[in-house]
């Protein structure tokens, strides 16, 4: 009987999905179970509003500030190197939420938010760049598929773990944030199965200064048209994102009246339409960079939000809504991901993904103001947000399609 033939690349493939799970899990865990933890609070509803969206906002600037220094790393230095580092840092951070905890001071949890933005921030130019060495190029839009849906599975153990955390560790936190640390040496360990990588640009000379280093990422990423949408469509998709999942917290308690287990549920939802729409598109580019299926997941996107903004909505609509919600965004987030790694020289990768890093989490710290804005001096109702994002959603779709319709050449250079 033949053999297969030798796949060397699935155990490097794998084993950074599952590093990467297990990061989406950690971030959106101890993310959400602070949240749940500021909501029993004793505070009026605005200094509740402005904690939630402070929350988001630390974990956000880091990727602000820190992006472009992961890219830099990324192309400087071996990425699985990069990425191990990374994941030690982890441990500390969360063995410093549970300091936070054990002595309740809000400012130590705040910074432990903090200070995994920062650890993500550096993480994912390494973790995205890392992805084209590892896979055979007409894998990469399958390839993008898995992460996304691994990505948002991630997210929906998290979110739903920091709900659970939240009700069985409400005087005792300090008690998650350990078992956390525990699993983040798990996805430390995990990373030596990333395949090895060697540096992209060994000779590329530090990069200080964040912001003229964006500058001349983004003057670059000009040039390339297709590059260049796919970075606002991006910035784009991150601000929906970030923006439906913090209006999710205030709309569960103060409209459905949900439990912070139940309020973890309908991120859940969310996710699991986006892992579907993920794998979805990844199958459907069929080896290619299929561009056309993001204005048609914007506009899935854009019409799932229509019934969500109507009072009186029932639970079932609602939760049907959000799968739909996300599996448009899968289609919509695939192909521009490929694009985003498909496109820049092998030794400028790393740098494209931390432009399009700090990119991305302007479009989440701008949720973060819209939505204290929206709130505090617009007096949006909450159900009212979901339509700001559809029509955001259908606005980015429109103007990606001004693009190329598809990239029809082959993956293989």
């Amino acid at each position: 009987m033949k053999q297969a033939s030798p796949t060397p690349w699935k155990v490097g493939f794998w084993s950074l999905m599952g590093t990467q799970f297990q990061n989406a899990f950690s971030d959106n865990a101890l993310k959400n179970l602070v949240i749940l933890l500021v909501l029993t609070q004793p505070l009026n509803e605005e200094a509740r509003n402005t904690h939630v969206a402070l929350a988001g906002a630390l974990f956000a600037a880091p990727f602000i500030l820190f992006s472009m220094l992961g890219g830099w790393l990324a192309d400087r230095f071996s990425k699985r190197e990069v990425m191990s580092y990374v994941k030690l840092s982890e441990i500390l951070i969360m063995l410093l939420a549970a300091f936070g905890f054990w002595t309740n001071t809000m400012p130590f949890q705040f910074s432990a938010i903090f200070l995994m933005g920062c650890h993500s921030a550096i993480f994912a130019p390494s973790k995205y760049s890392i992805l084209p060495e590892i896979l055979p190029a007409e894998r990469l839009s399958w390839g993008n598929g898995i992460l996304e849906l691994l990505t948002f599975l991630g997210i929906i153990a998290g979110t739903v773990a920091g709900g659970f955390l939240a009700t069985h560790f409400r005087d005792k936190a300090y008690g998650a944030a350990l078992l956390l640390a525990i699993l983040a040496a798990g996805g430390w360990l995990m990373c030596s199965g990333i395949s090895r990588s060697v540096p992209a640009n060994p000779s590329c000379p530090a990069r200080i200064n964040p912001v003229t280093d964006f500058w001349r990422q983004l003057s670059f990423m000009k040039l390339d048209r297709d590059l260049w949408r796919a970075n606002l469509g991006n910035a784009g998709f991150f601000f929906i994102a970030a923006l439906v999942q913090m209006n999710l917290v205030l709309y569960g308690q103060s409209v459905l009246a949900l439990s912070e287990s139940q309020i973890g549920m309908l991120n859940a939802a969310l996710a699991v339409g986006i892992g579907i729409g993920s794998v979805a598109a990844g199958y459907a580019s069929r080896g290619r960079i299929n561009y056309r299926l993001v204005p048609f997941g914007a506009m899935i996107m854009s019409f799932a939000t229509l019934p969500m903004g109507f009072q009186n909505v029932s639970p079932g609509l609602f939760y049907t809504c959000l799968v739909v919600l996300g599996l448009g965004g899968g289609f919509f987030i695939v192909p521009i991901a490929a694009v985003l790694q498909h496109s820049p020289t092998p030794e400028n990768k790393g740098a494209v993904q931390g432009a399009a890093s700090v990119l991305s989490f302007v479009g989440i710290l701008l949720a973060s103001g819209v939505q204290v804005v929206m709130n505090k001096f617009l007096h949006v109702e909450i159900a009212h947000v979901f339509w700001v994002c559809g029509v955001t959603a259908l606005v980015c779709g429109l103007y990606a399609k001004k693009s190329r319709a598809t990239i029809d050449a082959s993956l293989k250079r």
